[in-house]
């Protein structure tokens, strides 16, 4: 067993308990190849929620001034998340995330950039519509829903996997394939909220 199950083991033994931590649509989870993860953002602690429902390890980018906080900085670059550096073009960051994905692996993303302070979706960044459209990921949604109280039900669910061919064909930007990205987020919001 590598870190990152035990680590995963760890904290899916205290989530899903403490959150009721409910996962649909793993079988939407492409079983290999590269795949780009995109979910909203509504709390620190989606990250670990997002990676423990993943069937798959997954990569994040994670703000920078993460691993400079001792011990935690040590296990999240242990679990595979690597720095960006945040309100700026992060070249190393850039070509890292490529680099997960030209392997196999996944990367994920939350392509608002910071968490919702409303619980609504904001507007997706250019970075996740630059990883689809520069690599041959396939791009899975994903909704997380709830509020992390202790015992309250947070939801996590994967859409179907967005085919952006087309957009790679027509040389789309990758403001267009964020904007689709984040369109098939929002209705996967829409049709789990209730």
């Amino acid at each position: 067993m590598n870190f990152y199950q035990f680590a995963k083991g760890v904290v899916a033994s205290v989530f899903f308990p403490l959150y009721r931590v409910e996962v649909k649509g793993k079988e939407h989870f492409p079983k290999e190849g590269a795949v780009l993860l995109c979910s909203n953002h509504i709390d620190n602690l989606d990250p670990p929620t997002v990676g423990i429902s993943a069937p798959r390890q997954v990569h994040f980018m994670a703000k920078e001034e993460l691993f400079r906080v001792p011990i935690l900085g040590g296990i999240v670059r242990k679990v595979g998340s690597f720095p960006v550096k945040r309100g700026m073009s992060d070249r190393e960051a850039l070509r890292n995330g490529l680099n997960v994905l030209k392997e196999g692996g996944v990367l994920g993303l939350f392509p608002e950039g910071t968490r919702s302070k409303d619980g609504q979706l904001g507007k997706g960044l250019a970075g996740a519509g630059f990883f689809a459209l520069r690599s041959n990921a396939l791009v899975v949604p994903c909704a997380v829903i709830g509020t992390y109280k202790p015992f309250r039900k947070v939801k996590v669910f994967f859409g179907e996997p967005i085919n952006l061919d087309p957009l790679r064909e027509r040389k789309a930007t990758a403001e267009e394939a964020t904007e689709l990205i984040m369109s098939k987020i929002a209705e996967l919001l829409e049709k789990h909220r209730s």
